[in-house]
């Protein structure tokens, strides 16, 4: 029969598959110790489990894990999972070594060491010890202080462990306060498309195989949350055309036909000098640029801005829309703050468009967002086509695509301008103003960033722009009536002071070229009968967050309507500077390490009274836990799934071997803390039963049946293609049909009912109008908004890259992962490297006025003469010493706790400047320029470290534990 089992030399294979090089900077020669010789079995009982692999961030890569007498001995790609198309890379194969890792947290435990020792003296105790240490200890701070005192951590999303950033935030600790990677994750394209067009519309739907494949800012093809790894591929070399806009040469940028490599940072710039170059050739869909966005709404500049009361679509939060678009209630006494005037080419033209009656030149007409129909408008019945999309992966059906509308419906024919003005106006005062459209105030400042002006802020030349920009917009199916693809931007976008305004950049020029909500467009996150987050809260509790009480609310009012706590904020107060102070907090599936300047996070949770981590893992954030739980494995687990983002695909985590110890899965965790604390977690007569409850919810909801039965129907037919079984998936141009909004209208979910190139929520909280339209910030640190500070310091860093063995913090303790990337690489063009003495492989440091560390270069000509690469979020597993030495390698240690985005407070993670010198025996601490735990031991350099041994599978302890 088939090979059953997993070896070190499969898995380096591939490994190499995955990234063309994985030649490991600063190793020496030798042979790799972390293998291990399978244990001999009988051939026994041998199973083939379906399941969703959960080892990176990946969201539904579907696999088969194959068990021997009971244990997991093999993971491989299912086929037929369409969204990752049979992918199963080297962090998937690592799971076998993570499941049965001997450091696994096995009991809950106590600190019995002062906070602040590196070694806590856990003490073993049972699982009601642990609930009701917790609830006392949260409940004592919340009863003394308010529950705003209170933090939660939440990392990168597994789906069922998110209950930190919702649940235990909102409903047990009544706090607006959650420390959230999504703030720098994820969260400001969502948030960006929320207030612009409709939230997680930045998702590219990349399964229906776009013409033109643009990748923004990222390296999908090693990892990602939605699409990524074998799909990508694909797409890429199916595409017509393959553009990559990054500073650095991605693996499969080099198959790229087009490589934008700009100053990191520059982003939106870029993004602009596009949309001119379209605007400026006539590429954008007219049609929908006139009917669907805001821009032929009339801008009046000076009249007080004005309005109604709207309501956040997603958060829910009332807030009174004032905006200087004109309205109805502007020109005529009792007219609605909701019609919003635009100026009728057509009126008066001939006997068939008299003049209108709505101001006294007979021009204005209007579009009610009351309604959401044109003056005078019929909506027509909707109408739908098949969708005639060619290379579909296998395995999905094509959708349907509903016909565009033009104002045909409406009882005088309508044309309202986007350009030709300014106009004249009357107010209802008497008073007369010049207005302009929307339209003209975006083109007016896409042409201050123009190629030629482009190239002198993102150093990429003014030709390469705007071919880029050309065939990303120029249709090369131009009967098909959509565009040739969306914009695969990714969270370089995010890690930005711009953060919001860089993303709303991605989405208009999405949209203006007909890729909004189109095949291969900005589709949205999938829907489905599955939630993204599975029992990510208590249906029986209240929602307790006040976000009045929100640190950083006062310097940023538009938090209220984000999805997180601001963490700079956070941190500030954990030390002590804030409104008031965080004195406790929980965590869960996250750390700190991903903080912007995690040194100073570490630093203040030593000063919280309380604190309490579940995981599977020790790591610097677990010394400073006074209470630890231990969570199950994702091979340990049943959950649903569903696809984050535009994959389309549902389906599920089927547990195929059993969790060892005291382990507990998140939600039944989660229903712990809630009945220690008090709260219901389910309605009717056991208000806490385990998470059984929840999935056979939501078997019975999709499915109509339990979950036991949905499981073995899963095994036997696989992933649902969601296009096929729900109707509001399988359609395209949902804003046509009334599916984007709540209350079934046609249009988007906006105040306007429009995409909002003119942001009306913006424009209310910022009446300077400074944000209303997508804009360009130059990088806090960089070299033209702080030259001084750039003498010192000469370099351009970013960070964030996908690495093919790790995700983010993920998986430094697993062997085979270590031994083929054992160090933290920074990539530095060989050019300054002979310039600064600088070899393949010499650890260097990293320095800016916050701090320093250590990584090792990595000379690369894909990236510019003065840029360096460095990676994030290391820690290492091998150090006892207080905090694990990620102070040493750690380039989230480097970064600005003042500077973020101003509108939802996402860090400036990357693109600010640095120094960079070789490490020395003389400058480094120990004498060494390997980073050494606290007791003078160097970190693991090499694949034949025999430490990597020590973290080999051992089956034995799993079954003592």
């Amino acid at each position: 029969m088939a090979k059953l089992t997993m070896s070190r030399r499969s898995f380096a294979k591939l490994s190499l598959a995955t990234a063309a090089a994985t030649a490991v900077a600063a190793t020496t020669a030798g042979a790799a110790l972390a293998e291990q010789a399978a244990p001999a079995q009988e051939q026994g009982d041998v199973k083939r489990v379906r399941t969703c692999c959960r080892g990176c961030g990946k969201m539904e890569c579907g696999v088969w894990v194959t068990v021997q007498n009971g244990r997991a001995v093999k993971i491989e790609g299912d086929q037929s999972a369409f969204a990752s198309e049979g992918n199963c890379c080297t962090k998937s194969q690592a799971s076998l070594q993570a499941a049965y890792h001997p450091a696994r947290m096995y009991h809950p435990m106590k600190r019995t060491a002062a906070k602040g020792e590196a070694d806590p003296g856990w003490q073993r105790i049972t699982w009601d010890e642990a609930f009701q240490l917790m609830a006392t200890g949260f409940q004592e701070l919340i009863d003394k202080y308010g529950g705003e005192c209170l933090t939660t951590f939440c990392g990168t999303s597994r789906n069922w462990c998110m209950q930190s950033a919702g649940g235990i935030l909102y409903q047990l600790f009544g706090s607006p306060n959650g420390h959230s990677a999504y703030q720098i994750c994820k969260g400001p394209r969502h948030v960006a498309t929320a207030w612009q067009s409709g939230k997680a519309y930045s998702w590219m739907a990349q399964e229906d195989r776009p013409l033109v494949y643009v990748q923004w800012g990222g390296a999908q093809e090693m990892s990602n949350y939605d699409s990524s790894c074998r799909s990508t591929v694909n797409v890429t070399m199916q595409a017509e055309d393959y553009i990559i806009v990054d500073p650095r040469r991605t693996n499969l940028g080099k198959e790229s036909k087009h490589w934008l490599p700009l100053r990191p940072g520059t982003d939106a710039a870029m993004g602009l000098a596009w949309t001119h170059v379209v605007i400026d050739n006539n590429l954008y869909d007219e049609m929908y640029v006139r009917r669907w966005t805001d821009a032929p709404f009339l801008y009046c500049a000076d009249i007080e801005p004005t309005g109604f009361m709207g309501a956040d679509p997603e958060m829910g939060f009332p807030f009174p829309v004032a905006t200087r678009l004109l309205k109805e209630s502007d020109i005529k006494e009792g007219g609605s703050p909701k019609r919003f005037m635009v100026y009728d080419e057509l009126a008066g033209t001939d006997d068939a468009h008299p003049l209108r009656t709505n101001d006294p030149s007979g021009k204005l007409s209007y579009f009610d967002a009351e309604t959401m129909l044109w003056e005078g408008e019929t909506y027509p019945e909707a109408k739908f086509y098949e969708s005639p999309q060619k290379n579909l992966v296998k395995g999905t059906v094509p959708g349907r695509i509903a016909y565009s509308t033009d104002f045909s419906g409406c009882a005088q024919e309508l044309l309202p301008a986007i350009s030709g003005g300014p106009f004249e106006v009357t107010l209802k005062d008497g008073s007369t103003h010049s207005v302009t459209t929307a339209w003209m105030e975006y083109a007016d400042l896409c042409a201050q960033y123009a190629p030629e002006i482009a190239e002198g802020i993102t150093g990429v030349p003014a030709a390469e722009i705007e071919e880029a920009a050309k065939i990303y917009a120029t249709r090369i199916f131009p009967d098909s009536g959509y565009g040739n693809g969306g914009i695969n931007y990714s969270l370089a976008i995010e890690h930005s002071a711009n953060a919001v305004q860089n993303c709303r950049v991605f989405d208009a020029l999405a949209g203006i070229c007909g890729n909004f909500d189109t095949p291969a467009g900005q589709r949205g996150g999938t829907v489905g009968t599955f939630p993204e987050q599975f029992a990510m809260m208590s249906e029986a509790a209240p929602f307790k967050q006040d976000a009045t009480k929100m640190l950083g609310i006062d310097k940023m009012p538009t938090l209220a309507h984000c999805y997180w706590g601001d963490a700079q904020h956070i941190i500030k107060a954990m030390n002590g500077d804030g409104a008031y102070r965080i004195r406790g907090g929980y965590g869960q599936s996250g750390d700190f390490l991903n903080a912007p300047n995690s040194k100073a996070c570490f630093e203040g949770m030593k000063q919280m009274d309380f604190f309490a981590m579940c995981d599977l893992w020790f790591h610097p954030g677990t010394q400073l836990a006074d209470v630890i739980v231990p969570a199950q494995h994702w091979m340990e687990l049943d959950s649903t799934r569903r696809s984050q983002g535009s994959g389309g695909a549902e389906g599920a985590h089927c547990r195929c071997i059993e969790p060892p110890a005291d382990t507990r899965f998140d939600v039944d965790i989660s229903i712990g803390l809630y009945k220690a604390m008090g709260v219901p977690w389910a309605l009717g007569d056991n208000p806490w039963p385990d998470a059984t409850y929840n999935l056979n919810q939501m078997a019975q909801a999709g499915y109509g049946m339990s979950w036991d039965e949905y499981k073995e129907h899963f095994q036997k037919n696989g992933w649902t293609d969601c296009k096929e079984k729900y109707p509001v998936w399988g359609t395209y141009r949902r804003y046509e049909v009334g599916m984007m909004r709540r209350d079934g209208l046609p249009g988007f979910p906006t105040p306007t009912g429009k995409q909002e190139i003119w942001n009306t929520l913006l424009e209310s909280y910022y009446p300077d109008e400074r944000y209303t339209l997508p804009t360009f910030t130059e990088p806090p640190e960089g070299p033209v908004a702080n030259p001084e500070l750039c003498k010192e310091y000469p370099y351009i860093m970013t960070t964030g890259r996908r690495i093919p063995v790790y995700f983010h913090s993920e998986h430094r303790q697993l062997p085979w992962c270590r031994e083929l990337w054992p160090t933290p690489r920074v990539e530095i063009n060989p050019e300054d490297a002979a310039e600064l003495g600088i070899q393949q492989g010499d650890w260097v440091w990293i320095e800016t006025s916050r701090g320093k560390i250590r990584q090792t270069a990595d000379l690369y000509y894909g990236i510019n003469k003065g840029v360096v690469n460095c990676e994030h979020q290391w820690w290492l597993p091998e150090f006892t010493g207080l905090g694990k030495g990620f102070d040493l390698v750690n380039v989230n240690t480097l970064a600005s706790l003042d500077n973020q985005c101003p509108l939802c407070g996402a860090a400036n993670a990357r693109a600010y400047n640095v120094k960079i010198y070789k490490a020395t025996p003389e400058n480094s601490p120990n004498g060494n320029p390997v980073p050494c735990d606290t007791d003078g031991t160097p970190m693991i350099v090499s694949c034949d470290d025999p430490r990597l041994k020590e973290w080999l599978p051992n089956y034995e302890i799993r079954k003592e534990a």
